[in-house]
């Protein structure tokens, strides 16, 4: 399966012709943008809502149509034995395709390029020797820029020819990465592409340790389901959650390469801030206490202990009648709001009505012919809003949370039984005797992220959480069971893509399998899928630092890496802490005279002496969540940044601070083993201290 490359230009040099296609096609998307360009909305609508609407969706259209000239239009060939059914349903005659980022017409509306989701573009990633799907050749397109350089053919139904890893496919993954994350549309496997094109209606968790795409795979699937299934998405929304803004900038282009421009982004405390303003940051155990799953019994109960038994009746005057509704009868209504275990904030909206409804049969049986509106305005008098403020009286999730915090005697009562004693003590703010202060308002509390999540959390309990129709988390094993339950909540209705890797869990609370995140996020039914096979990390540095995982996650397999690069990998002792700074600014500089980004890993500590000491040697660098350029390939990353972020050459600071900088021993090597994992091309390990005894 050899690359070709050919220069020149008759009708007969294949490349030629390739050539020929891609400038027509990006002629005829071009005509596609002018025409969408040229809409004029007052030819078809008279209502200025429509007019506004029409004219937002004209401008997406427009967006999504636009040419990316360094990025290749369409990027592989099926060659059918037969006609396709599904490809004429698209308006294509004839037995070739062409599969790119997003569907390409000529001026009769023939596909010139069809979009790489569609069912006719499902065997370039599945189709092979044993199963050749009905296609007869497969070709592969390298490009140089925008440029088409190469191509590559697969007879797939040749027995003669020898089965051969592509090339190009190899080129495409190992490619040097300068600025954001771009997509692997051209270089999906049929293991990921399985996950990507899974139903809607079923979530998925894929277990992928570092290299194996899964952050790739779960933003492909967003753009799948939003092609597969548009209109319903359009109504419901979908949401992409990362672990910070560094990551979700680093992956923010991907979707709109896609021709995907409404899929929003956001992290855990984007979500849960809209109440307070975080202020604060919590111990290890105080943020793990109020990250268990306990809390939200903790929060139930507070929240339900604001609920009174009635001691007197309502007595309701219209007109000259009085209406009587005894006290029983008002506990009988409050019981059963209980037992259906309503939303707090529906059922103190639904008793006002109960009591106005036994007020209307009073009335029917004297005679009376009330209506609705009757019903309303009883619900609405003085003597019903004072029985409900005293029976069911509104609750403001904020406060309640506050109080949970500052009162030990109100921790303590719904406490009970699932909290012990050191556990509420750890979460309280104030004690008796502290010399702390309890803020005395919500605008005054220095919050923490965990309280956030409390706050959203008794937000759901007065009144249900939106629902999306899709949400994707990536890293998702760091959250704590409260994330999840806030994570879940937003797709409680919808579904969710559920990416991350155990082995890298860095959070005190991180998960321990992923039965449990799933039991939390609401999602036990969740088809569980693994990646194990590796595409980025080279396979000397996948093997060298999959040594941590019998210690950090015991039972979760390696990755095996398919990409062999001999001499990835240098581990490099430097006699005395003073020299250190010096080596690391040396091994930058040689990295950075390879093509593509370097990344300097260090602890977080040790940060600002690196700084210094690049500045020093002359060096710019970047920091995390900053694009690189041509010009600015340099970045300097802490430890605990680095997370889901890829170089092509990593230089790792002293690997025994990084361990250090964390709690404890188990956090500290997965910190390291998610630092040693960002490498594409070839890693270089700095250290004075000893190596720990894992890597040595």
């Amino acid at each position: 399966m050899p690359a070709h490359e050919h220069e020149s230009d008759t009708t007969t040099d294949p490349l030629a012709h390739e050539r020929a296609h891609l400038a027509a096609s990006r002629a005829a998307l071009r005509a596609m943008r002018e025409d969408a360009q040229a809409l004029n909305i007052r030819d078809v609508t008279a209502n200025w809502v429509n007019a506004a609407v029409l004219q937002a969706q004209i401008a997406d259209r427009i967006k999504s149509l636009a040419d990316l000239s360094h990025t290749p239009l369409f990027f592989g060939r099926l060659d059918y034995l037969h006609v396709v059914g599904a490809a004429q349903a698209e308006g294509a005659e004839g037995e070739q395709f062409y599969i790119g980022r997003r569907h390409v017409h000529d001026a009769d509306g023939d596909p010139m390029v069809i979009d790489w989701r569609a069912p006719v573009s499902q065997p370039f990633y599945r189709a092979s020797r044993k199963d050749p799907l009905d296609v007869g050749q497969r070709r592969r397109f390298g490009y140089t820029g925008g440029e088409l350089t190469a191509y590559e053919d697969e007879h797939l139904t040749d027995p003669s020819e020898a089965a051969q890893t592509s090339k190009l496919l190899q080129a495409e993954i190992e490619r040097p990465r300068v600025g954001p994350m771009r997509d692997i549309v051209a270089t999906i496997q049929p293991e990921q592409d399985e996950i990507v094109r899974s139903e809607l209606g079923g979530t998925v968790c894929v277990q992928g340790g570092p290299g194996t795409g899964k952050t790739a795979v779960g933003l492909h699937r967003v753009a799948y389901l939003l092609y597969a299934h548009r209109e319903r998405l359009a109504r419901t929304g979908t949401l992409v959650i990362g672990p910070n803004k560094s990551f979700l900038h680093y992956i923010e282009q991907v979707l709109p390469a896609l021709g995907e421009l409404e899929v929003k982004q956001a992290t855990v405390d984007d979500l849960v801030t809209a109440q307070v303003e975080v202020r604060s940051t919590d111990d290890a155990r105080a943020a793990v206490v109020k990250g268990d799953a306990r809390m939200a019994e903790v929060l139930r109960r507070a929240i339900r202990s604001h609920v009174t038994m009635p001691v007197e009746p309502v007595m309701v005057v219209r007109g000259s009648r009085r209406w009587r509704v005894p006290a029983y009868e008002i506990e009988e209504m409050v019981k059963e709001l209980l037992s259906r275990d309503m939303r707090y904030g529906a059922a103190h909206e639904a008793l006002p009505q109960r009591i106005a409804h036994a007020v209307l049969v009073r009335m029917e049986e004297a005679g009376e012919a009330p209506d609705d509106r009757v019903q309303n305005a009883v619900a609405r008098t003085p003597a019903v809003k004072a029985a409900v403020k005293a029976v069911w009286p509104a609750v403001d999730p904020s406060k309640l949370v506050l109080r949970l915090l500052s009162d030990p005697e109100f921790l303590a009562a719904h406490a009970d039984g699932l909290l012990s004693e050191d556990e509420q003590k750890t979460i309280l703010w104030t004690l008796p005797g502290s010399g702390k202060r309890a803020a005395r308002s919500v605008k005054a509390a220095k919050w923490s992220a965990a309280d956030a999540v409390l706050i959203d959390e008794a937000n759901d309990l007065v009144a249900r959480t939106h629902s999306l129709g899709h949400v994707v988390i990536d890293e998702a094993q760091d959250l704590s069971p409260m994330q999840y339950r806030a994570v879940g909540r937003r797709c409680s209705t919808g579904s969710a893509t559920v990416l991350g890797d155990l082995a890298q869990g860095t959070t005190p609370w991180s998960t321990q399998s992923w039965e449990q995140a799933l039991h939390h996020l609401g999602k036990s039914d969740a088809l569980v899928e693994e990646l194990t096979a590796g595409f980025r990390v080279p396979r000397e540095v996948i093997a060298y630092a999959s040594r941590l995982l019998p210690v950090i996650s015991p039972g979760l397999a390696a990755v095996e890496s398919v990409r062999e690069s001999p001499g990835s990998l240098s581990v490099r002792e430097v006699t005395g802490a003073d020299a250190l700074d010096a080596a690391v600014v040396a091994a930058c500089a040689e990295s950075l005279e390879q093509e593509g980004s370097t990344g300097l890993i260090a602890a977080d500590a040790r940060v600002p002496a690196l700084a210094e000491a690049l500045t020093a040697a002359g060096h710019s660098y970047l920091s995390p969540g900053q694009e690189t350029t041509a010009e600015s390939r340099l970045t300097l990353v802490p430890a605990s940044l680095a997370k889901g972020l890829e170089y092509d050459y990593v230089v790792l600071d002293e690997p025994a601070a990084v361990v250090d900088g964390e709690p404890d021993q188990r956090t500290g090597l997965r910190r390291l083993y998610v630092a040693l994992t960002r490498a594409v091309s070839g890693l270089i390990v700095l250290h004075a201290a000893p190596l720990p005894e894992e890597l040595a």
